[in-house]
C-alpha cells in the first residue's frame, strides 16, 4: 500500500480533533440534561409536598364544616371548626368561619391556608407556596310534612314488635325536629281494624251521628282513589261493637278501637306530645292497610285546611300550623308517608244496616245489672239468662230497680256480641248464627289489597313521597306494602331492631347533609 501523502496526513488530523471536539459537546449536553431532569424532579417532589399538604388542609376543613352544619349541632359552629383544626394541628391555618342559618337551614364556610417551604423550587427564586382551602357545607330541610301510619294491630305485641317501633319511631321525630321544628309537622296515624281519627277531628266532618261512642268511619270504595276527604262528604259512622271477644259491662276489642293511643294525632311539632302519643300505643284487632294510608294521605291534603283551623281554636293544633296542609305543588314542601305493618290486610267488619239504629229486644235493670229478652212468640215473654227461666215481664219492673229497653248502639256498646249470643240468647240454637255470621259482613283482604293499591297509587300521583317498612312481615303483606312506596329504595324489609336502621336511612334521605363548595 503507499504511503499517505502529507496532504492525506493533515486531513486525517482534522478529522481527529473534530472527533475530540464533539465528544466534548456531548458530555456538557449529558450534563445540561441530568441538571434539568433534577430540576423537574424537584419540581415534582415540591408539588407533591404541596398537593400532600394541601390535601390534609382540605380533607381538615371538609370534615369541620360538615360537622359544623349539622342541624342537631348544638355547639356554636366556629367553635366546631376551630376545634377539628386544633385536633389535626392545624389551628394556625384557619382564616375565617362563617354562618348562615334560619329557619330549617344552617350553613358553614370557611377557609384556610398552609405554607410550604419549597426544597428545590428556591432554585427558580420561589421560597414557598401557599396551599389554599376552602369549603361550605349546608343542611337544609324544607317544608315538611309527615304522616307517621303506624300498626298497632294485635300481632305487633309479639316480638317485642311494638316496643321497637316506638323506640324507633320517638328517634325518627327527634331527628326530623332537631333545629327546625317550625318547618316540620307531623300526624301520627295508628290503625288495626279501624282507624280513630279522635272526635276533635273527625267532629270537624259530615258524619252520621248513630252514637258517639268511637269515631271511625267506613269508607265506600271510590274514596280510595283520591286523597282528599272533603268536610262536605257524606261519611258513615263506624258501629261502635265488638266481633271478637266475649265481654260484658263494656266491651272489650270494638271495631274502631277507644283505648289510648290509638287516636289519630294531628299536625305536631312538639317533641314530647309526639312521643307521649307514641309511647300510649297498644297492640290489638285486625290490619287495615288502606284505611291506615287513607287517613296518612288524607293528613297531608289541602282539603284538610278547613279542620286544621278549627283544631288550632280550639288548641287541638299548634296555631302555627293553620294553612297547611300546604299545597302539592309549592315547590318548597315535602309531603312525605312512612308506613309499617308486620302483616297483611285482614277482615273488616260492617254491622248490618237493620241493627245500626233502633231498639233491640233486650231490657236492662242498672240498678240490679240484670238483663231480659223479649220474645214476641213466647208465653211468658221474657226470658231471664240470669235465672234461666221465662218471666211476664223485664227484671226490675217487679224487682229492685228498673229494666229499660236498650238501643242496639247501647247495648253493643255494654255487651260483644259473642256474648249476647251466647247468654242472653241462650234460650235458642240460632242465636249463634243471628248474632254473628247474619250480624256483620265482611270487606276482605282482597278488596282490602286493591283499596291499598288504589290509595297508595293516588297518593304518589299528588308527589307524596311514600315509604314502606315491612316489619316480620309476611310475604303477602311484604308485596304490598313495596307495591305502595315510591320505589323499590323506598322500601324496607326488617326484623327486630333493624327497624331503627330503616328509620334513620329514612330521615338521612330528607334531611341532606352536604358539601356544597
Amino acid at each position: 500500500m503507499p504511503a499517505a501523502t502529507p496532504a492525506h496526513a493533515k486531513a486525517s488530523k482534522r478529522l481527529k480533533r473534530f472527533a475530540r471536539d464533539e465528544e466534548g459537546t456531548l458530555l456538557i449536553f449529558g450534563v445540561y440534561i441530568f441538571v434539568l431532569i433534577l430540576m423537574v424532579g424537584g419540581i415534582g417532589i415540591d408539588l407533591m409536598r404541596f398537593e400532600r399538604d394541601r390535601s390534609e388542609l382540605q380533607y381538615t376543613l371538609d370534615r369541620a364544616v360538615l360537622a359544623a352544619a349539622d342541624l342537631e349541632q348544638t355547639l356554636e359552629p366556629a367553635d366546631v371548626v376551630r376545634d377539628y383544626f386544633n385536633k389535626a394541628g392545624l389551628g394556625s391555618n384557619l382564616r375565617a368561619v362563617s354562618l348562615s342559618q334560619g329557619l330549617g337551614y344552617r350553613t358553614v364556610s370557611a377557609t384556610a391556608d398552609a405554607e410550604v417551604r419549597t426544597q428545590f423550587m428556591h432554585m427558580t427564586g420561589l421560597d414557598t407556596m401557599t396551599a389554599p382551602a376552602k369549603g361550605t357545607a349546608e343542611e337544609r330541610v324544607s317544608s315538611v310534612e309527615i304522616s307517621l301510619v303506624l300498626d298497632v294491630s294485635g300481632s305487633m305485641s309479639r316480638n317485642n314488635r311494638l316496643v321497637n317501633l316506638k323506640t324507633s319511631a320517638k328517634e325518627f321525630v327527634d331527628t326530623l325536629l332537631g333545629g327546625m321544628t317550625n318547618a316540620s309537622s307531623i300526624s301520627i296515624i295508628p290503625y288495626a281494624t279501624q282507624v280513630n281519627a279522635g272526635e276533635p277531628l273527625l267532629s270537624k266532618f259530615n258524619v252520621s251521628n248513630e252514637h258517639s261512642y268511637s269515631h271511625c268511619v267506613n269508607f265506600i270504595p271510590e274514596q280510595f282513589k283520591k286523597t282528599d276527604i272533603k268536610v262536605t262528604d257524606d261519611l258513615e259512622r263506624t258501629a261502635h261493637f265488638d266481633p271478637f271477644t266475649y265481654s260484658e259491662g263494656s266491651i272489650d276489642l270494638p271495631v274502631c278501637p277507644v283505648r289510648a293511643g290509638t287516636a289519630i294525632l294531628p299536625l305536631s311539632g312538639n317533641r314530647e306530645q309526639l312521643h307521649a302519643h307514641i309511647d300510649s300505643m297498644t297492640a290489638g284487632g285486625n290490619t287495615s292497610i288502606d284505611l291506615g294510608m287513607k287517613w296518612g294521605a288524607a293528613m297531608l291534603d289541602p282539603s284538610l285546611r278547613g279542620p286544621v283551623a278549627l283544631l288550632a281554636a280550639e288548641g287541638e293544633v299548634d296555631p302555627r300550623f293553620v294553612g297547611r296542609p300546604l299545597d302539592y305543588d309549592n315547590g318548597e314542601t315535602l309531603k312525605i308517608i312512612v308506613l309499617i305493618s308486620d302483616g297483611e290486610n285482614t277482615d273488616q267488619y260492617f254491622l248490618n244496616p237493620s241493627l245500626r239504629t233502633g231498639d233491640s229486644n233486650v231490657w236492662y235493670n242498672a240498678v240490679a245489672d240484670r238483663y231480659s229478652v223479649y220474645h214476641s212468640q213466647g208465653n211468658p215473654h221474657f226470658w231471664w239468662p240470669h235465672r234461666n227461666r221465662w218471666e211476664d215481664h223485664p227484671y226490675g219492673d217487679e224487682e229492685t230497680g228498673d229494666a229499660v229497653r236498650l238501643p242496639y248502639t247501647e247495648l253493643f256498646n255494654q255487651a260483644s256480641l259473642r256474648w249476647i249470643a251466647n247468654y242472653l240468647y241462650s234460650y235458642t240454637n240460632s242465636a249463634s248464627g243471628q248474632w254473628l255470621s247474619a250480624a256483620y259482613e265482611k270487606r276482605e283482604s282482597s278488596a282490602k289489597n286493591q283499596y291499598t293499591k288504589h290509595i297508595c297509587g293516588a297518593t304518589k300521583d299528588k308527589g307524596v313521597i311514600v315509604y314502606t317498612i315491612g316489619l316480620e312481615a309476611p310475604k303477602v303483606g311484604l308485596r304490598t306494602l313495596k307495591d305502595c312506596a315510591s320505589s323499590d329504595s323506598h322500601f324496607f324489609e326488617v326484623e327486630g331492631l333493624d327497624i331503627a336502621d330503616a328509620f334513620s336511612a329514612i330521615a338521612t334521605s330528607i334531611r341532606k347533609l352536604r358539601l356544597t363548595q
